[in-house]
């Protein structure tokens, strides 16, 4: 090999030295595009959903709306505990609208929206779907979806490994989710607005939970309803807040 042709390869090496690095980084942006994700309930409804993978996640979140809403109510959230190392899912359920600027797919493919209780069988396929993923399964609810969270939860107590709960109440018509609650044994956190009758009403639900490892957040500075007190842009002076508190549970229930 001649000395000229010899330095031309050594100049060459860093440059594939540095190629490597960058590739890397484009597939690790790939792995973290959220995939569409199509359910079925038991009674035939199909779902839509929206799946935020963790690389090597520490459990698998189920996300539910609030009334009115859609799984883009948590197009900024579900990022952000993907990037914590929680992989998440969140749905649009049957009973459900336009909220947070989005459709509800579901509700479309039914033809209307249902009632609150009506969406039970929802929550109940996502978990049968999260099971398959062998991390342990969290239910977060969002109003009506964090009191549905606690009756799903005590029909499926050895499949729920926790339960986030963001402004729950007695909103289930027939149902009692302080005699659900009275059934768990799971870790729980709830939280609300910063609001007496939110607040009297999450906590009735929480002094019903026998459960050994339980939080109820009341935010010191600010919040707002559901789910929501975790988006800056609706509750800009909170929102770190919430999350802190909810991050801290997660660390707690799934180190």
């Amino acid at each position: 090999m001649t000395t000229r042709l010899l330095f031309l390869v050594l100049a060459l090496v860093p440059a594939a030295c540095h190629a490597a690095p960058e590739q890397k980084q484009e597939v690790s942006q790939v792995a973290r595009a959220p995939e569409a994700v199509t359910l079925r309930a038991l009674d035939g409804v199909v779902l839509h959903g929206l799946f935020h993978a963790a690389p090597r996640p520490k459990a698998t979140i189920l996300l539910f709306h609030q009334a009115g809403s859609n799984k883009s109510e948590y197009a900024t959230i579900a990022p952000r505990l993907a990037e914590a190392g929680y992989s998440a899912l969140a749905i649009d359920q049957r009973s459900g609208g336009e909220l947070f600027g989005a459709r509800n797919a579901t509700v479309d493919g039914v033809g209307k929206s249902s009632g609150y209780g009506d969406a039970i069988p929802d929550l109940e396929a996502t978990i049968a779907w999260a099971k398959a993923k062998g991390s342990p399964v969290i239910l977060w609810g969002s109003s009506y979806s964090s009191a549905l969270v606690f009756p799903v939860a005590a029909k499926h107590d050895a499949e729920v490994a926790a339960i986030l709960a963001f402004s729950p109440g007695e909103y289930i018509d027939g149902v009692s989710i302080k005699g659900a609650a009275a059934k768990l044994r799971a870790p729980v956190f709830v939280t609300s607005a910063k609001d007496d009758e939110e607040i009297a009403a999450a906590k009735a639900i929480f002094d019903a939970s026998p459960s050994a490892d339980k939080t109820q957040f009341v935010p010191k500075s600010s919040g707002v309803h559901g789910s929501s007190t975790l988006i800056a842009a609706r509750n800009a002076n909170g929102a770190e807040e919430n999350w802190a508190a909810v991050l801290a549970f997660l660390a707690r229930v799934a180190p």
